[in-house]
């Protein structure tokens, strides 16, 4: 892709505006009930043994509806979503053919990735993807990331990008972050950009790297959540991303917590939304497979409110380009 067909898909995915983060995989299952936040970021960053080993006969969302979550998103004004298909942990969200480590092996063997592509394409809006390159169930991350390990993360990304129709957007993590995964020198952000464009070359690839760049990403990517604040004088392009709850992933005390407000929701939205940042706000299904009412009734409440905004027609001064 070159600069300008670049700034013009930046420019589509700014004026997006507003989406769903879906954070649902083995931990949801996992850490329900447990003092780990979201995934063990002891064993990977403190050498610690694994606690927390998942095994896909527990992965069982017996009341799975992905419909239920897009209607959700749309209650709430969103233009866009992201899945993660496969978290930290390495579970597999779609039946691949390069681990046993996926739904395939499961109590429920549903292709949620499909599911949840077409319920969100149904309801038009734009579908996208995360994929995490730290991967602990197979041992790549920070100390290990092999040739084997890299055709491995290849293999997976190209099933995603040939298998389920076109992805506007694909967002990557545990990348050369200070908190884990593989390095740049064992494994290039240009390498896996190559690829990716290589089989759909309008799918953006965010990385959410901690960096206020473009050296290693298509858009600048904030996790809000973990205090990572948009700098003044920066007008784009961004993503910023936050939870509802305490944590990304569901947990038992989540069907009774008292949630963020609207307008807490609303300030953050059109906060970013001034420096040419999306915003994706997080919504955690339950073991069921469900969002709870509690989080429904606040997607309801803030889609009473939401307006989007104009979209951007002009690329600021000041607009980021890589290199």
């Amino acid at each position: 892709m070159d600069q300008q067909a670049l700034i013009q898909r930046q420019q589509w995915f700014v004026n997006q505006r507003f989406g769903m983060f879906i954070h649902f995989n083995s931990a949801t299952f996992q850490f329900a009930e447990s003092d780990i936040i979201d995934w063990e970021y002891d064993h990977e960053n403190g050498d610690e043994p694994r606690r927390f080993p998942f095994d896909p006969k527990d992965w069982n969302p017996e009341q799975l509806d992905c419909s239920q979550w897009a209607k959700a998103a749309k209650s709430a004004g969103m233009s866009f979503a992201a899945l993660t298909a496969k978290h930290h942990e390495g579970f597999s969200l779609w039946p691949t053919e390069h681990t046993e480590h996926c739904v395939r092996n499961a109590a429920s063997r549903r292709d949620v990735v499909k599911e949840y592509l077409d319920a969100f394409r149904a309801e038009g809006i734009e579908a996208g993807l995360y994929f995490s390159m730290l991967d602990l169930h197979h041992q790549i991350g920070r100390r290990k990331c092999t040739p084997e390990d890299k055709q491995f993360i290849k293999n997976q990304l190209e099933e995603l990008l040939t298998n389920y129709g076109e992805l506007p957007f694909l967002i990557i993590d545990g990348w050369n972050a200070h908190w884990g995964g593989p390095s740049y020198e064992n494994l290039s952000f240009e390498e896996i950009d190559a690829w990716v464009k290589s089989l759909q070359p309008q799918c953006l690839l965010m990385n959410i790297s901690c960096e206020t760049n473009l050296n290693h990403t298509d858009v600048v990517f904030y996790e809000n959540a973990a205090g990572q604040e948009v700098e003044d004088g920066f007008v784009g392009p961004g993503a910023s991303c936050n939870v509802l709850t305490k944590t990304w992933f569901w947990r038992t005390t989540d069907t009774a917590r008292e949630l963020k407000t609207v307008d807490w929701a609303l300030d953050m939205v059109q906060d970013c939304n001034r420096q040419n940042v999306t915003f994706l706000l997080n919504g955690a299904p339950n073991r069921q497979g469900l969002l709870d009412a509690n989080v429904l009734e606040r997607f309801r409440e803030i889609g009473q409110r939401y307006r989007k905004p104009e979209d951007l027609t002009v690329i600021p001064e000041g607009w980021l380009t890589r290199g």
